[in-house]
This record gives structure tokens, C-alpha cells and sequence, in this order.
């Protein structure tokens, strides 16, 4: 099966294969490693039961990647949200979804920050039971960017400028609109029976590194010298997805049991750190998050540790800059972050283009965290090699790798919403 895969990559354009040039793309350079032993204790006793993964081992793991990855969230950082129904509509998308808009302030009512919420319900679902499961999750460009809509407006806030978009200045604009459209499929949920949910992620924590003076952070004192364990961008746009998770709970029209957490790329690492940190997301789904996302650092296969948080080094806290190069004295590796998602369905999508993101590395990842999954009785990934291309794999740990490159597409939420039905029990 090895050789499939590495038959299927030489068939891709070298463009693709090099991309970015400098770094490793050879399966047979990766190098060799160890990975931290996922049920054992830092005592050194063997976790044998779920009652001491629940109580002993998941707990360490999660400090772990709190202090050496992704920063905790500092003390002074309260969790009350002031919720303003902004707009809505019993007749949207021509009259199959309800539409709603949210604000959600996050330090007090009527001031900044706030999270503009875009909300689109199955009618028929919530005219039949009351309420909706949903998929939730942060976009890159605006929730007028996921949609046709004129009622959803242009953000006014800071953009990351994209000539795909049209985004300049540091500003979104009208021609955005309906741009990642593919990207997020709202027509196909809602005719599958699910609700989506989304929101900017700029609202919470634009993204640049500006030493933590915009933002959530702004507004709290412990941002203006942040410890090396505190909260960079990828925790703070997680602690935001969980603000979204208070409101679903008092929105009546949605089943805040059944919300799934997804997200495409530096969101679907903060996806799965949502899903790790907060356990009311009763699925996790990640869509190509490649390092520091599903992927394990130690394989050194396309983007790197020393990378990301040379060219990023905003989005985790500041210890994980110990390990540049250094990926082998990790105290954790991702396998151990899907983990943490147990007994909870998780789900990692790969797209076979998208070299950069290590695909089999986001499949290592869901099958070396099984063993946690065994545990509770359930079914994680037995596969033992790489499947093939548009083949589908796992039972409570989902994954496929798709044709096609660093995107989400209708083949991605083709394969979430199955999966959601079956471990939602949905028709």
C-alpha cells in the first residue's frame, strides 16, 4: 500500500511536489522516531481501564499540549457572553432554511469584541422536531464570503489581503461574496437535515502577530506579558468556537448535542484543539490541518515545527518554539490530540495534492490513537496502511484522502455528513 501512495504522488505535477521547496517530501527521508507511549502514565503505570484515562492519562495529555503547544487560557479570561440577535429570516436559500444572525460580545454588551454568528437551519427539521443538528466552525474571509446572500453584510474588520477574493488594504469587500461557497456546502446540510454555523475568525484574534495588542487578547491585562504556556491565536479561536457552544446551548432550534466542530487547514487545528478542550462538540472533524493539526511532528514530512512558528509565530505559545528542530524531545505528537477526542467520533480528511499538510502522517495520527478508542469499546482505524485515494476508512476515527488539493470540497462534507448520520443515528 506504500507503494500505492507513493505511485499516486508521482503521477502529481512538480509544482505540487515542491512545493514549498526546502523541505522533505520523500517517504523514505522521514526520519526514525519514537513516539510518547499514548496509554501509559508519566508515572510509568499502564492505563488499562477507561476510568484511569478519564481521570489520570487524559488530564496529563491535555496539560501537555496546554504548556508545550497551544498555551492554556490565562486566569482572567472570563467565559460570559451577552448574546444580540442581529437578523433573521424564516424563508432563506429560497425558502428551505431559517437564517440567523448572532452577536455574541465577548467582555460587555455592546462593545468590541464580538463574534458575528451566521446561522442557517433546516426549515423542515425544525418545523418537524423544534430543533437542528449542526456542523459549526470559523471561516477565513467573512460569513458574507460563505454565502450569496445580500443580507449577510461585509465585515468591517481587519482581512488577510487575497487576490483569490479580491481582499486589499487589509479590508473584505463585495466582490468576496459567495467566494468560498464550495467551501462550505450550506445548501447540501440543509438538505441533509443539518444546520451550519460559522463565524469569522478575525473577530476573535485577527491573524498576525502584533505582540497581542488586537483582538480578544486586548482585553485582558494578562495579554500584555503572556506567559510562555499562555494562549496563542490557534487557542484563542478555539476558546471562540466554545463561546459559539454557550450560545447553541440557549438557542432553542438547535440540538447543542449534536454539533460537530470542522475546520480547513490552521482552523482544522483549531478544530481539534476545540473538540480536545471543550467536550461538548460531540464530533470533531478536521479538514487538511497538517502541523500541529492531525499530522505527527515527528515525521518532518512537508511543513515542519521550525516553520510554522518561524512564519507563524502567533498561533501556539511561545514553549512550543523549544522543539524547532528538536521534534523528537516533544513530550506529546499529535496521535495524542486525537486522542484526547475519545470516546467522541473524530474525523481526518487529506486531499493527495496537498503534500505540505503530510497526509500519512493525518492518517498515523487516527490509527495510533485507537488504542484509546479500544478502550471504550469502540471502533477507531484497523487499517494498517494508507488507503487509497477516495476510499473512505475507520469506524469512531474516520479518514480519507481525496483527490485534489489544500481545500474543502463537496466529496469532504459528503463524507462528514455520513458520518455524522451514522454516529448521530440520523435517517
Amino acid at each position: 500500500m506504500k507503494n500505492i501512495y507513493l505511485a499516486a504522488l508521482l503521477l502529481l505535477p512538480v509544482t505540487i511536489l515542491a512545493q514549498p521547496a526546502g523541505f522533505n517530501y520523500d517517504e523514505s527521508k522521514v526520519p526514525d522516531y519514537e513516539l510518547p507511549v499514548l496509554l501509559e502514565l508519566e508515572s510509568g503505570k499502564a492505563v488499562q481501564t477507561v476510568e484511569m484515562w478519564k481521570e489520570l492519562r487524559r488530564p496529563e495529555i491535555l496539560e501537555l499540549f496546554r504548556k508545550h503547544v497551544y498555551g492554556r487560557v490565562p486566569a482572567d479570561v472570563g467565559t460570559g457572553i451577552f448574546s444580540v440577535v442581529q437578523e433573521e429570516s424564516a424563508s432563506a436559500l429560497g425558502g428551505i432554511a431559517i437564517r440567523r444572525q448572532v452577536r455574541l460580545y465577548l467582555k460587555a454588551q455592546g462593545e468590541e469584541p464580538f463574534i458575528d454568528v451566521l446561522i442557517y437551519l433546516p426549515k423542515k427539521v425544525v418545523e418537524a422536531s423544534g430543533k437542528a443538528p449542526i456542523f459549526t466552525g470559523l471561516n477565513f474571509n467573512g460569513n458574507h464570503s460563505v454565502t450569496t446572500e445580500k443580507e449577510v453584510p461585509v465585515h468591517g474588520k481587519w482581512a488577510r489581503n487575497d487576490p483569490r477574493v479580491g481582499h486589499k488594504d487589509n479590508r473584505a469587500n463585495e466582490g468576496s461574496r459567495g467566494a468560498n461557497v464550495s467551501r462550505w456546502q450550506v445548501e447540501m446540510l440543509i438538505n441533509a437535515g443539518f444546520g451550519i454555523a460559522t463565524a469569522y475568525y478575525g473577530d476573535i484574534d485577527p491573524d498576525y502577530d502584533d505582540q497581542w495588542k488586537n483582538g480578544i487578547h486586548s482585553v485582558f491585562a494578562s495579554s500584555k506579558k503572556l506567559k510562555a504556556d499562555e494562549w496563542g491565536s490557534i487557542a484563542s479561536w478555539a476558546w471562540g468556537l466554545s463561546r459559539m457552544m454557550d450560545y447553541f446551548e440557549m438557542d432553542e432550534q438547535i440540538d447543542h448535542q449534536r454539533v460537530a466542530v470542522t475546520g480547513l487547514s490552521r482552523l482544522g487545528k483549531t478544530a481539534l484543539w476545540a473538540g480536545a478542550e471543550d467536550e461538548r462538540f460531540a464530533i470533531v472533524i478536521s479538514t487538511d490541518s497538517g502541523c500541529g493539526g492531525a499530522a505527527l511532528s515527528r515525521r518532518r514530512y512537508g511543513e515542519t515545527v521550525k516553520r510554522i512558528n518561524n512564519v507563524f509565530p502567533h498561533w501556539f505559545c511561545d514553549n512550543f518554539q523549544k522543539y524547532d528542530d528538536l521534534e523528537h524531545q516533544l513530550p506529546v505528537d499529535q496521535h495524542m490530540l486525537i486522542a484526547l477526542m475519545a470516546p467522541r467520533p473524530v474525523y481526518i480528511a487529506s486531499a493527495i495534492e496537498d503534500v505540505w499538510a503530510d497526509p500519512k502522517g493525518e492518517f498515523e495520527s487516527g490509527r495510533l490513537a485507537s488504542p484509546v478508542y479500544e478502550l471504550f469499546k469502540k471502533p477507531g482505524i484497523i487499517q494498517q496502511q494508507h488507503p487509497r485515494v477516495n476510499t473512505p476508512v475507520g469506524g469512531t476515527i474516520g479518514y480519507h484522502m481525496r483527490s485534489g488539493d489544500h481545500d474543502a470540497n463537496a466529496y469532504d462534507w459528503q463524507q462528514y455528513i455520513k458520518f455524522a448520520k451514522r454516529h448521530f443515528a440520523l435517517p
